[in-house]
């Protein structure tokens, strides 16, 4: 009968990694009870055991790359995952993205530090992928870039009324008004959020609100943005989402929805993601999107750029890492918190290089079909 360190040798060759081995993608146990863990739990037990020191990785964006390429064959292998099936089941039986739940990723996530976040990204604080296809040779250039590309593909006009929903720390909110001259409303379910991006950039043209989506009725405005919000709405609420910017968007108006996407239908995220990072989040499949998109709205552009995500994260790794010594000390974070930090970013990172499942779209929408056509930006 194999023991647990031999039944998980025998999974992880399935995705050609080695325990104890030496190449980027093996990974070395420094503690046997990470074998269990992983067979006893394998939705949590990867991540949770790698947070608690009990093994690493020569390279861990590499290892979870090589393990998302054999997924379905892992899976097989593996078989039933308790956590996940209970997950999905609560995504099924109640709505875990209603007006009162969505505050709790605001808390729990984005209101950690605006120190580890100002340490982690570049200038504009941007959460979301960088766009690096414009030759851009830094995260803050990236970052730059994509900014200008959401500014182009909106085709904006000085005197415009912007809504920008999830604004996150303000940096799209402030670009859009310096460099085009329009008039922003911006929307957060983050207190930290908001005071920094009113603080910050708060003026007569530009204003952050607390605010859900789902609340905001002053419309209409002439365009709307969505960066890296939809992961927090829903399957459930999908089509309130897209019926709220139908509602808010002028009749000749434009939208633009930046977000991660899956290849896969899903009802639920990863349980450790869940967990740990963005609680009660998932990622929106092309279908789900496709179908929660009401009549009027016409999908005149649809861009994927998902492989910029993977340089995206470890830019972020990198710049976490460096200011690592000092934000454990300012901001009182152990090692476990590095390790869970850690794990998020390279494992994501692994996940977009594997181009298997996650993906990043920007989607344009309009109202009505522009005349002549919409013509699009790369």
């Amino acid at each position: 009968m194999k023991n647990a360190r031999e039944k998980v040798s025998e999974i992880m060759a399935i995705a050609d990694i080695r325990v104890d081995g030496n190449r980027p993608q093996d990974i070395v146990v420094t503690d046997e009870r990470a074998f269990q863990a992983w067979l006893s739990d394998v939705a949590l037990g990867l991540g949770e055991s790698y947070m608690k020191g009990w093994w690493t990785s020569n390279q861990l964006d590499e290892t979870i790359r090589h393990l998302f390429m054999k997924r379905d064959l892992i899976n097989k292998k593996v078989g039933f995952d308790f956590n996940l099936l209970l997950l999905a089941i609560k995504s099924r039986l109640t709505n875990r993205q209603t007006v009162s739940r969505a505050r709790i990723v605001g808390k729990s996530h984005y209101d950690i530090s605006t120190d580890l976040y100002e340490a982690m990204l570049d200038d504009y604080m941007q959460y979301s992928c960088a766009y690096w296809d414009r030759g851009a040779n830094d995260l803050h250039s990236a970052q730059r870039d994509k900014l200008q590309l959401i500014a182009e593909k909106l085709k904006l006009s000085p005197g415009m009324r912007v809504l920008d929903i999830g604004c996150g720390w303000g940096g799209l909110a402030n670009y859009l008004n310096d460099k085009c001259g329009v008039k922003v409303v911006g929307l957060t379910i983050s207190e930290e959020q908001r005071n920094y991006a009113q603080k910050k950039f708060g003026s007569s043209d530009i204003e952050f609100r607390l605010q859900d989506y789902r609340l905001c009725d002053d419309g209409p405005y002439d365009r709307i943005v969505s960066v890296g919000m939809l992961e927090h709405v829903g399957y459930k609420n999908y089509s309130a989402y897209f019926e709220k910017i139908s509602d808010l968007l002028s009749d000749d108006g434009l939208a633009l929805v930046h977000s991660i996407g899956c290849n896969v239908t899903d009802t639920a995220a990863d349980p450790w993601i869940d967990k740990y990072i963005f609680p009660n989040g998932m990622l929106p499949s092309l279908k789900q999107i496709g179908n929660s998109i009401p009549e009027p709205m016409v999908i005149e552009d649809w861009h994927n750029f998902g492989a910029s995500y993977d340089r995206t994260l470890v830019a972020w790794h990198r710049r976490f890492t460096d200011a690592w010594p000092e934000l454990s000390e300012k901001l009182g974070l152990d090692e476990q918190f590095r390790r869970m930090w850690e794990f998020y970013l390279l494992a994501c990172a692994g996940n977009f290089r594997s181009r298997k499942r996650a993906q990043l779209w920007q989607i344009v929408l309009g109202k009505i079909g522009q005349a002549g056509g919409y013509q699009s930006v790369r």
